[in-house]
C-alpha cells in the first residue's frame, strides 16, 4: 500500500471556546487519494506543553486549492494552546454532533419568547443581484454554499447549500422592518411557497455577534431533496406545527405561519426559487451594514448561546 505524504505548514486558528480551524498542506497527488482524516490532538513532540483535549465528532474537509481545512467542536483545558503537531490519518469524526446542536436548541428556546403571526418569507439583496439572477440564471434564485458565520462547530458551515430568508415581523405593525443590512431590493414570497406539510424543519445554529441580538439559523428543506437528506443526518429536526421558532399549523382550514419575537430567524431553503413566485421591491428603510451576519464570528463568551463540548 502506498503511503501518504506527511502534511506540511500545519496552522490551527479561529480558536474559541468550542470549536476550531485547522489547516494544512499536501502533495497534489493525495487530494484525490484521501477523502477522511483523524486528527489526535493530543499528539505532541512536547510533552510538557498544554494539551488539547478534543471530544470526538464530525471533522468536516474541504479542498481548497490543495490545501485542507477542517472544522471541528472543542473542549479546552483552561486555553487552546500549544505549539504540538496534529497526526492525521484516514477516519471521519464530527464537529457539532446532534447532541451539542440539541443543547444549543434547549439555550436558544429559552429566550426565543412569544410567536407572532407572519405571512411572507423575505430576501433583500443589492439591485445588482436580482439583475444577475434575471439575465443569467433564467429568474431563479440558485442555493450557494453556506459561509462561515455563527459556531465554528455548525456542521452546514462550508457544507450546505441554500437560499436564506428572513421572516422576522416589527411586533407593531407585523410587517417585515423596512430597514436590512443586506440591501434596498426586497424579494417577498407567500410563506406556503417555501414552507407546508411536504417540507422538513432543521435547527441549525444559535449565536450571537457581540452585541444583544441573537440568531437562530433554521433550514427549511422540501422532503426527499437533498438538502433534506444532508440535514436528516446532522441536524435536530423540528416538529413543524409545535416549535419554539418557526411553526406552520392548519387552523380553520388555512396554514398559518408563526416566528419568535425575540430571535432574529435565519431561514436557510435549501432548494431554487424563481422569482416570479414572488414579488420584488425596493425598501424605503436603510442599509445596516453592521447588522449583517456575512462570515460573522460568534461571540465565545457569550453565556446564552455557547455550550461546552469538552470532556
Amino acid at each position: 500500500m502506498e503511503l501518504l505524504s506527511t502534511p506540511k505548514n500545519i496552522e490551527i486558528n479561529n480558536i474559541t471556546c468550542d470549536s476550531f480551524r485547522i489547516s494544512w498542506a499536501m502533495e497534489k497527488g493525495d487530494l484525490e487519494r484521501v477523502t477522511h482524516y483523524f486528527i489526535d490532538l493530543n499528539k505532541k513532540e512536547n510533552k510538557n506543553s498544554n494539551k488539547f483535549k478534543h471530544r470526538p465528532g464530525r471533522l468536516e474537509r474541504q479542498l481548497m486549492s490543495g490545501r485542507q481545512e477542517v472544522r471541528g467542536a472543542a473542549g479546552r483545558d483552561g486555553l487552546l494552546e500549544g505549539d504540538g503537531d496534529a497526526l492525521m490519518s484516514p477516519l471521519l469524526s464530527p464537529d457539532y454532533a446532534k447532541e451539542h446542536l440539541a443543547q444549543l436548541q434547549e439555550k436558544a428556546e429559552l429566550i426565543a419568547g412569544r410567536m407572532l403571526r407572519f405571512s411572507v418569507f423575505y430576501r433583500n439583496q443589492h439591485k445588482e443581484y436580482f439583475q444577475h439572477v434575471r439575465m443569467h440564471c433564467g429568474n431563479v434564485m440558485k442555493p450557494s454554499l453556506k459561509d462561515n458565520s455563527g459556531s465554528h462547530g455548525s456542521p452546514t458551515s462550508g457544507m450546505l447549500h441554500g437560499i436564506f430568508f428572513s421572516c422576522n415581523t416589527e411586533f407593531n405593525t407585523g410587517q417585515p422592518p423596512q430597514d436590512s443590512p443586506y440591501g434596498r431590493y426586497r424579494f417577498q414570497i407567500p410563506a406556503q411557497r417555501l414552507f407546508n406539510p411536504n417540507t422538513n424543519l432543521y435547527f441549525a445554529d444559535f449565536y450571537c455577534m457581540y452585541t444583544a441580538y441573537h440568531y437562530v439559523v433554521l433550514v427549511l428543506a422540501p422532503k426527499g431533496s437533498s438538502g433534506d437528506l444532508f440535514c436528516r443526518e446532522r441536524l435536530p429536526q423540528l416538529d413543524i406545527s409545535s416549535n419554539k421558532f418557526l411553526t406552520c399549523c392548519v387552523e380553520e382550514g388555512e396554514l398559518v405561519y408563526r416566528h419568535a419575537q425575540d430571535s432574529i430567524l435565519e431561514v436557510i431553503y435549501t432548494e431554487p426559487v424563481d422569482l416570479s413566485l414572488g414579488v420584488l421591491g425596493e425598501i424605503s428603510g436603510h442599509q445596516l451594514m453592521s447588522l449583517s451576519t456575512a462570515n460573522a464570528k460568534k461571540d465565545p463568551s457569550c453565556k446564552t448561546c455557547n455550550i461546552s463540548v469538552g470532556r
